[in-house]
């Protein structure tokens, strides 16, 4: 079951946060700890990928970043499931669990990250408004998935919800590398 967090969680994740940082901060974790990261990004279109590689150093830690916008992408070259993207679609917790993992294998990195949700401001449904996204977190321990729900109290443009989640991802993916067994 993926771990919730609305946009009101997310300001109190990020409060005593300089955003701005979150990518040096995971390029030096990473690399104090001599692993890899790869990412698999649908909604946020590469923003962790070109914020990582922003990055002095980035070459040591990141290897491998694919933008999986279409469903023709995520099974051909992250393995998520036709059944998967045609049952429960491609913004849902499977399809978070299996690119994250399909990334993590591919690149044979020691963490995978994956992102997949409705930027807006169109393409929302009752069942799936704008702002769910959800987030994957493959390490060699476990994978972990939070359903973020980004304009459950407030409306965010679709480049808030961008930023959001790939704020939101990297911090995440900071957690999980100071948590890693080496």
């Amino acid at each position: 079951m993926a771990t919730l967090i609305t946009d009101k969680n997310y300001y109190n994740l990020m409060k005593d946060i300089d955003t701005s940082t979150l990518e040096n901060t995971l390029v030096k974790e990473l690399t104090e700890r001599n692993m890899k990261i790869s990412s698999a990004e649908s909604c946020t279109g590469g923003m962790i990928s070109q914020r990582i590689t922003n990055v002095s150093g980035a070459s040591n830690v990141f290897e491998l970043g694919v933008c999986s916008y279409a469903n023709r992408i995520k099974n051909k070259v992250l393995g998520v499931k036709n059944e998967t993207l045609n049952t429960v679609g491609a913004v849902s917790e499977e399809t978070a669990t299996q690119m994250c993992e399909g990334i993590k294998e591919l690149a044979s990195s020691d963490i995978g990250v994956s992102t997949t949700g409705i930027a807006g401001p169109t393409g929302g449904t009752d069942k799936k408004p704008v702002g769910l996204v959800f987030i994957g977190i493959a390490t060699k321990e476990s994978t972990t998935i939070y359903r973020a729900e980004l304009c459950h109290y407030t409306p965010h443009s679709r480049n808030e919800v961008r930023t959001m989640t790939t704020n939101l991802c990297m911090l995440l993916a900071i957690k999980a590398t100071k948590n890693s067994e080496e």
